[in-house]
């Protein structure tokens, strides 16, 4: 089984090719269309759904079967058709061109594999078995879903800021500093609303060695937490 390096593509505006029309092959556009990727399915029939988005100019539909040539140009191409021999074909021709591939449900055929994904506001957590198990992928999913753990996710809005603030400064702070500062409280202060209020908070512990509750030196702080809050 290969070792896959994890990976977010930029797809905004790059041509991306989903052969086939079926099911499968719906279910990938959304999350394309999402990216800005410019998306063209190849297939004599498609769903209802997928006619619908080729009539609005969502997608472009090709309808025929697949033909050589037919991933010239594309940055990315996932082949959903269920003929074996067909997918070998797309394989070879990606293998040529140096377009990155998924074959669906054969891994031994895939430059990259589609990761079970939990979204929370902007974060995305992407879970592979690395092709061994769909099914326990799946089932990681669902429990991260419910774990409160994703809860942090809501302070991205509030650290982002914190992040362009900092840069714009032209402070340097410790990777640690910011762990330190993220807190509870700051969390609850985002899902109340009180971005602003979380914004001056974190800009405190970030900046001020004498903010309250955190370490003076943060050459003392541990990866559990600062020592004065433990």
């Amino acid at each position: 089984m290969p070792a896959y390096y994890p990976v977010f593509l930029n797809l905004a505006g790059k041509r991306c090719v989903i052969i086939g029309g079926g099911a499968i092959a719906e279910g990938k556009i959304s999350k394309l269309k999402e990216t800005g990727a410019q998306v063209t399915i190849i297939s004599p029939d498609a769903t209802p759904a997928i006619q619908k988005m080729a009539k609005k100019g969502v997608v472009e539909w090709t309808a025929r079967k697949y033909q050589p040539g037919d991933l010239a140009g594309a940055f990315l191409g996932i082949a959903a058709t269920d003929v074996r021999q067909v997918n070998q074909q797309i394989f070879e021709e990606a293998k040529e061109l140096g377009v990155v591939l998924n074959v669906v449900d054969d891994p031994d055929l895939c430059a990259f594999i589609a990761p079970s994904v939990v979204e929370r506001g902007p974060v995305t957590v992407a879970i592979s078995t690395g092709g061994a198990s769909p099914a326990l992928a799946r089932k990681l999913r669902e429990a991260l879903t419910d774990s409160p753990a994703l809860e942090w996710a809501d302070l991205a809005h509030v650290l982002s800021k914190a992040r362009k603030e900092i840069k714009k400064r032209g402070v340097a702070v410790d990777p640690q500093r910011w762990q330190c500062c993220l807190t509870p409280d700051l969390l609850s202060l985002a899902q109340a609303g009180q971005e602003e209020q979380a914004l001056k908070q974190i800009m405190s512990g970030l900046l001020d060695e004498d903010a309250t509750g955190l370490c003076p030196d943060v050459k003392k702080c541990r990866s559990e937490g600062c020592s004065t809050q433990g």
